[in-house]
């Protein structure tokens, strides 16, 4: 192996350690939840799950906007041009503080209108509205913290990132369950006691942030004057770039909430299954998305830095390395399908379906993870930010959403069908996806001179 290849893999390990470490932990918090309130019953569960699909929303819709502001930043970065990216940043803050503000808005006031569009299980409804009227007030510091932390690790400050979920799951873990249970005198409140776990682990992840923004930070302090910064080039370039990811993750996350919402409508079995279903594929995909964020930053660094021929090789390896990581997942998944099974109270129907959608998902993680690696990391740090747009479009909503919910609804198939059909966009994308790599179009210099 030369020297070049070793510093490429070195590089590459300080990058997805700390990141796929982060991504477990924030698996770990969602976990946290599904796990307390399977202790506590089926409709408890699947309540506070489809609550959780607003914060999921606004998640996507920030991660959108990191996202396309993490491809200009990347390679800034790879220019050390400080002032560009101090410029996108006040961009992507000002974009996060109107979303948190909306969604909080939302979650209070009209919980039951965003209930509905998950579920027609009045038991199920009324436990989301408990756990929205709580939880929305997570929202504005879980959008700060977010753009904050997802900034930085585009000029490759990644352990403040694992440093600040480690705490947020050690809290989320102690008021979980302290208020969902009742431990030490403390009011058992069940569903409303696992939301406002969740609001203080958000605001313990922005107490962090702060503190290590003004102490610690030595290449990046953040100061309201940015705000105030305009400049109309960067802007346009923020707006092409970042637009078509943000409809992307929109897309795509608003895809995977009407899979929760078709599941949804099957029955609370099938509500419950899937809200499992979900947290043991994104446990499973932690190293994944950790290999596609470092195929993000080191590819946009390259290029910043005028080597587009070593961002090539970059995304070879890249490839490479998301067939491991999905394959591991995969096994993951099998290994701990016995455990799962065993531990959460479940009926009989949500068991055996939940036995089936994790073996469904343990093949649906490995394409997961080579299309991820391809268009969040390959694609996007080469700033071709358009394609992933087109393939969540035709394959999430014009094959597996449209056939799933014809399945579901028109022919009355069984959830385990419709599960199948509904999980089956991810292994249809892989020969668009693998063409699209082999043309370089996706290879371009988004910065200004």
């Amino acid at each position: 192996m030369s020297q070049e290849s070793k510093n490429f893999y070195r590089k590459t390990l300080a990058l997805v350690i700390p990141m796929a470490l982060q991504n477990l932990i924030n698996v770990g918090i969602s976990s946290i939840d599904v796990i307390m309130l399977g202790k506590v019953g089926e409709k408890v569960l699947s309540g506070a799950s489809l609550g959780a699909q607003v914060q999921f929303i606004m998640g996507l819709l920030l991660f959108g906007v990191t996202s396309g502001a993490a491809v200009l930043m990347a390679q800034y970065w790879g220019k050390r041009d400080m002032r560009s990216i101090e410029t996108v940043f006040s961009i992507a803050v000002k974009i996060a503080l109107a979303a948190g503000v909306l969604f909080t808005i939302a979650a209070l006031a009209v919980p039951q209108v965003l209930m509905s569009f998950f579920t027609n299980d009045d038991e199920v409804m009324a436990n989301g509205v408990l756990y929205l009227r709580v939880v929305g007030f997570s929202y504005i510091p879980n959008a700060l913290t977010m753009i904050y932390l997802n900034s930085i690790r585009s000029m490759e400050k990644v352990g403040i990132g694992l440093v600040t979920y480690l705490f947020s799951l050690v809290t989320n873990i102690i008021v979980n369950a302290l208020l969902i249970f009742g431990y030490f005198g403390f009011p058992k409140l069940g569903v409303m006691g696992a939301a406002a776990g969740t609001v203080a682990a958000r605001i313990v992840e922005f107490i962090i942030v702060l503190i290590y923004d003004k102490k610690f930070n030595d290449v990046f302090t953040f100061h309201l004057k940015y705000l105030k910064i305009k400049n109309k080039g960067l802007e346009s370039d923020f707006l092409k770039i970042s637009a078509p990811v943000i409809a992307n993750e929109l897309m795509w996350g608003l895809g995977l909430s009407t899979m929760t919402a078709i599941t949804g409508h099957l029955g609370s079995a099938a509500t419950a299954a899937n809200s499992v279903a979900q947290v043991c594929r994104n446990l499973a995909t932690v190293i994944a998305f950790g290999v596609a964020n470092a195929a993000a930053v080191m590819i946009g660094k390259a290029i910043g830095e005028g080597n587009k021929e070593l961002a090539k090789i970059y995304g070879g390896r890249f490839i490479k390395l998301s067939i491991g990581t999905g394959i591991f997942g995969s096994l993951v998944l099998l290994c701990v399908r016995p455990v799962i099974l065993s531990v959460l109270v479940l009926s009989d129907d949500a068991r055996k379906l939940l036995s089936v959608m994790i073996l469904i998902m343990s093949y649906y993680v490995i394409a997961q993870a080579y299309n991820t690696t391809l268009i969040v990391g390959i694609f996007r740090g080469g700033g071709d930010t358009r394609f992933g747009f087109f393939l969540d479009v035709a394959f999430m909503w014009g094959v597996s959403i449209i056939i799933g919910y014809i399945a579901a609804f028109m022919f009355g198939l069984p959830a385990v069908a419709v599960a199948f059909i509904l999980y089956s966009d991810e292994v249809l994308k892989i020969p668009v996806s693998t063409w699209r790599y082999k043309t370089y179009k996706w290879l371009n210099d988004v910065t200004r001179t």
